[in-house]
């Protein structure tokens, strides 16, 4: 019977001891693996006869390699028939080998020798070569290469848990777990390592002799390397080098080391963060963003970042991460500069003092439903990201506010159901130092009430649908400058307020096409101070006198709205079949409203000025709460009459895909508004001015234009104030054009570019972001070319650059921005402001990319914050240029680095300062 080839052999052994009895079955399964493997390993010789087994007294002592086991007697083992002490045998666990070819057993020389495509499996241990020889007496396991008439091939890969080794040939000790390892390749974490010679020690500890490592791409002829005399590497933790220099394409290079640490935790870990170089005219050479970071726990981190400058001017930072899953996160910064410039002792010596706060807070959805805490905080001196020279402000300059939020919300469940919120907020600007503070505002709602409707079905008609609510806002506020914020001065002017609402509304349909609705509003205002006034006529002045204490007024106001919409439609099909243009159809909303606002009489008082001779000149009325904090009543009836119309153009046109019968739809006008009012009671200027305002989207959608402009229909006096009469009635137009806006952005680029979804850009404008900037790079992009790390784009870039078949493209991309105001409410007749902002990013070659950031001033004819930027990648490097060609903003920045987050800090950072003045 003839034995068919298999494609493989497995087999397993496992060993306790060796006694006589043990040398019949390795015969044996000797005799069965020669038989299973003869019919196919052709290069072995047949054997044309059997060999008889022949039993013997055998008295002599079989002796185990002295480095692996002591000697043992077979004979004293087979005497004991039961042992107290239990031996341990060769090997710990099962061996599990295989080979494509054949597998081979030697009883003499106690070795398996594994041909082609050769596996060992041993507890965690796995070994895959071209041969593998397995020698059981010493407990070795030899692996090597293939040779052929082509050259090497199925080089051993040697895995042992995470860890693998790609060598040329290995010796490996099942029992010590050492090994010898030739001409080894590993890679941690992108660090890859060539050793010729390779020790392991054990499971964790690999001793390397003249070894070479880096980060390159490719390995056979890395673009950069560091060659070191011995290596210790303990995967996943640590790599320690000794005397390393380094090598550009197979060049030395001067660039050495005595000694170096990497660490290779795949956990946060506390380091140092090396600072990057820079120099000023006014403040010297410095060192910026150096300090430790605090790995703290999975959960929370804290950076400590300083800046020094060598005459004397310092700065640093505090940056706080902090995430809990399914509960919150957020960050905390806190910075403080204290700027020198020129030296102590000359003329021209400035010092200030500037400090920022930001304060980040979301909390997951999933935390809880009924209750959210939130906060945004971007506080400090007003001077801040126009004084501080770090570079991570560099385009925060241009900030004019700076805003803060901060709020925690509660529902109720229940019918009604109640809101209740408290927020703190912050508002300041930066050029004039002004700041208004609520610390803090209190708000509570009471869900609608339906009284009238029925408990079960819709509500119908306007009694159905009567619902009101409750509200009520309390406020402390502060105006304050930023001068003596902090101070307890800053909350001698503090207010205090509160007021309570309660509209009622309702809404029913008339001749089914008509909405309407009517409303009516109580308000109740608490304020804790009035005033008191009355004029002095021995000093011949108006006294003012505040009154603290609680006092209160009641308003109210009253009414109602109808509306309805207009659907027009003109078919061009019909017209014209080949017409591009289907259909236009114009959506119209127009409304009436109706409101009176009573005049609140009794909240007035009056005094009268007294002229030197005692007679009364003149008769002043004013009201006691003129300084709430929610505004003081109104002391003038009004009856007015609203109208507003509302505008929606869109066409349907003719697809450009042949296969799509539906046609697109496009909007011409998203919305063009008109609004008026006449007030009915009023003695003169009845009409109020007519507000247009409009918006569209072009192109594709990716150019908004938006508009507003005001037209007055009265006319100017010789002193450019409003009269009563029309200024069509004074020899001018209809309507007298007061002011007008336009606003226009667009956003373009081809279909290739991608560089704006990299992960610089991202966190640029994450960074703008907190500190109350543009996100969309037209004031700059805040870069600190350090912390750049390999993006997606990158790898992306080098996919399509390797492609064989890739027609490359020049990638760009470009958003614009337009803004012109125009002003005319007294003859000005002058724009306001005229500016256009661009920034653009185009690669011009797959490792090339320009970028620049930019806009002109029509109105003032000059060139707006400029900044241009040059990036080279450089495969396992990264050149970055940044610089702000005028201005007393210029500066300039270049760097050069290795991407690796292993070997970051291995970098040249060279920067300009501007040269700034401090203002007076």
């Amino acid at each position: 019977m003839a034995f068919q080839k298999p494609s493989h052999t497995f087999t397993k052994i496992h060993l306790k001891a060796l006694h006589t009895k043990s040398l019949y079955i390795l015969f044996f399964l000797s005799f069965t693996v020669f038989i299973n493997t003869f019919s196919f390993a052709q290069e072995l010789p047949k054997k044309t006869g059997t060999i008889p087994i022949e039993q013997r007294k055998d008295s002599a002592t079989v002796v185990i390699d002295s480095i692996i086991k002591p000697p043992v007697n077979i004979k004293e083992v087979d005497s004991t028939k039961k042992d107290s002490v239990k031996q341990k045998g060769l090997l710990e666990g099962t061996v599990k080998y295989k080979a494509s070819d054949y597998v081979s057993l030697s009883q003499k020389k106690k070795k398996i020798y594994l041909y082609n495509e050769a596996e060992v499996l041993y507890q965690d241990m796995e070994i895959k070569a071209g041969v593998i020889v397995i020698d059981y007496s010493k407990n070795l396991v030899y692996a090597g290469r293939l040779k052929d008439s082509t050259g090497y091939s199925q080089r051993p890969v040697f895995k042992q848990g995470d860890n693998v080794i790609e060598p040329d040939s290995i010796v490996f000790n099942t029992e010590t777990k050492k090994a010898l390892v030739f001409n080894s390749r590993t890679e941690q974490q992108g660090f890859k390592v060539y050793s010729p010679l390779t020790k392991k020690e054990n499971d964790s500890v690999y001793f390397m002799q003249n070894g070479r490592f880096t980060t390159a791409e490719n390995e056979e002829d890395p673009e950069y390397q560091f060659v070191t005399t011995k290596m210790k590497m303990v995967p996943n933790k640590k790599v320690i080098v000794g005397p390393t220099y380094m090598e550009i394409y197979g060049i030395p290079t001067p660039i050495a080391l005595p000694f170096a640490f990497f660490p290779m935790t795949k956990k946060q870990t506390s380091g140092l963060i090396f600072p990057t170089f820079g120099e000023d005219s006014n403040k010297g050479y410095n060192l910026q963003n150096g300090g430790y970071y605090f790995a703290i726990s999975d959960y929370l981190d804290l950076a400590l970042l300083g800046d020094y400058y060598t005459n004397g001017s310092y700065g640093f930072r505090v940056e706080n991460n902090y995430a809990l899953r399914y509960k919150y996160r957020g960050n905390v910064s806190f910075r403080y500069e204290n700027l020198l410039n020129e030296e102590r002792g000359f003329p021209d010596f400035t010092q200030s003092t500037v400090y920022n706060l930001r304060w980040s807070h979301s909390q997951d959805s999933k935390a809880n439903p009924n209750s959210r805490f939130s906060a945004s905080v971007n506080l400090g001196s007003s001077s801040y990201y126009q004084e501080s020279i770090n570079q991570l402000n560099q385009a925060n300059f241009l900030n004019n506010t700076l805003a803060s939020s901060v709020s925690y919300s509660k529902t109720f469940a229940g019918e009604p159901q109640v809101n209740l919120s408290l927020t703190a907020t912050h508002n300041q600007n930066t050029n004039t130092g002004d700041i208004n503070l609520t610390l803090p505002t209190m708000q509570a709602s009471m869900g609608r009430i339906y009284p009238f409707a029925p408990k079960t079905g819709t509500k119908k008609g306007a009694i159905h649908n009567i619902n009101f609510q409750m509200t009520s806002r309390g406020e402390y506020n502060i105006q304050t400058n930023d001068s003596l914020f902090g101070k307890s001065e800053m909350f001698d002017d503090a207010i205090t307020g509160m007021k309570h609402s309660i509209p009622i509304t309702t809404n029913f349909k008339v001749f089914d096409y008509f909405s309407v609705s009517a409303n009516a509003n109580f308000e109740e205002t608490w304020t804790l101070k009035t005033i008191k006034r009355f004029y002095d006529s021995a000093n011949e002045d108006i006294v003012t006198i505040n009154q603290n204490g609680f006092d209160r007024f009641l308003t109210y106001n009253v009414g109602a709205s109808v509306g309805t919409t207009i659907y027009g439609m003109y078919d061009l099909e019909n017209e014209d079949k080949t017409a591009k243009v289907k259909a236009i159809r114009h959506v119209i909303r127009p409304s009436l409203s109706y409101s009176i606002n009573p005049a609140f009489d009794q909240y007035y008082e009056t005094y009268d000025v007294v002229d030197a001779d005692g007679t009364t000149s003149d008769q002043v009325e004013y009201t006691r709460f003129e300084n709430s904090l929610f505004g003081s009543p109104g002391n003038r009836y009004s009856s007015s009459v609203g109208m507003s119309i509302g505008n929606n153009i869109e066409a349907k046109i003719r697809s450009k895909d042949s296969t799509k019968t539906e046609p697109e739809k496009i909007f011409l006008l998203n919305n063009l508004n008109f609004s008026t009012a006449y007030d009915i009671a009023a003695d003169s200027l009845n009409w109020s001015p007519v507000r247009v305002s409009g918006g569209t989207q072009i192109l594709n959608k990716k150019m908004s234009i938006n508009f507003g402009m005001t037209l007055n229909p009265y006319a100017l006096d010789s002193n450019n104030n409003v009269v009563n009469t029309f200024n069509v009635d004074n020899g001018g137009s209809l309507f007298r054009l007061t002011s007008a806006n336009v606003n226009m952005s667009y956003t373009l680029s081809n279909d290739s570019f991608s560089g704006g979804e990299s992960e610089e850009k991202r966190a640029s404008a994450q960074e703008s972001a907190r500190s109350g900037g543009r996100t969309d790079d037209l004031f700059g992009r805040s870069e600190d070319f350090a912390d750049k790390r390999l993006s997606d784009q990158d790898t992306d870039k080098e996919e399509q650059e390797n492609n064989e078949f890739y027609n490359y493209k020049m990638p760009w991309s470009l958003r614009l921005a337009y803004s012109a105001n125009y002003t005319n409410t007294r003859r000005e007749d002058a724009i306001s402001s005229h500016s256009l902002m661009f920034s653009g990013d185009v690669d011009i070659s797959p490792k090339w990319s320009l970028g620049a950031s930019s806009g002109y001033d029509f109105l003032n004819q000059g060139f707006t914050y400029t900044q241009l930027r040059f990036e080279r990648d450089l495969l396992s490097w990264r050149m970055n240029f940044s610089w702000i060609p005028f201005s007393d903003r210029s500066s300039w920045n270049f760097f050069i680095g290795i991407k690796s987050n292993l070997l970051k800090d291995l970098k040249y950072d060279k920067r300009k300062q501007p040269d700034q003045q401090v203002g007076n």
